[in-house]
């Protein structure tokens, strides 16, 4: 498994860790979370592929991974982008966060850092990383998180309430010009 980057609770980076080792112990880390929208003001879901070392199977935002030591966050946003779901766009960091959840064995302790982008069509899946996609309202999506929240990864789960109140947007996801 790769490398990613431990950090303390700044954001500082404090060295380094083998990823399912890292997840393991819960040690504190930086991520990227990507939500794409298109001009309907839909949000591009992703089925996790079940062959994922954890949370396989569920749906979660458009993309999200680790930055590889020496890379930005940015440049981590948009090579995943490219590599999960084969779209390149201009991708916009709203915030980061922090949170720390238990995923079956292993811990999500994350500075999780949240781009915006939006695209228009569909999507080209890399099958290793995703086994499905799909456009979808937000408004349905968030019914269906009070629902069925065990269909979403945790992290979509706590970040996509905090990207709809930061964006402000009600029937999220129209693009403002």
């Amino acid at each position: 498994m790769p490398e990613i980057i431990l950090v303390d609770k700044k954001d500082r980076k404090i060295g380094v860790g083998e990823k399912l080792k890292v997840h393991k112990e819960g040690k504190l880390h930086r991520a990227i979370s990507v939500f794409i929208f298109n001009k309907k003001g839909e949000i591009l879901l992703q089925k996790r592929a079940k062959r994922k070392y954890h949370s396989g199977g569920l749906w979660s935002n458009t993309c999200c991974s680790h930055p590889r030591p020496g890379e930005s966050v940015f440049l981590a946003a948009k090579r995943r982008l490219k590599e999960e779901m084969g779209i390149e766009t201009k991708l916009k960091r709203v915030f980061k966060i922090q949170y720390m959840a238990k995923v079956g064995d292993l811990i999500e302790n994350e500075i999780d850092h949240v781009f915006i982008g939006y695209f228009d069509g569909n999507p080209k899946i890399n099958k290793r990383e995703a086994e499905d996609f799909k456009w979808e309202k937000i408004e349905n999506v968030l019914d269906d998180l009070k629902k069925n929240p065990q269909k979403y990864t945790i992290w979509f789960q706590i970040i996509l309430p905090k990207l709809i109140k930061k964006l402000k947007l009600k029937n999220a996801g129209k693009r403002r010009n």
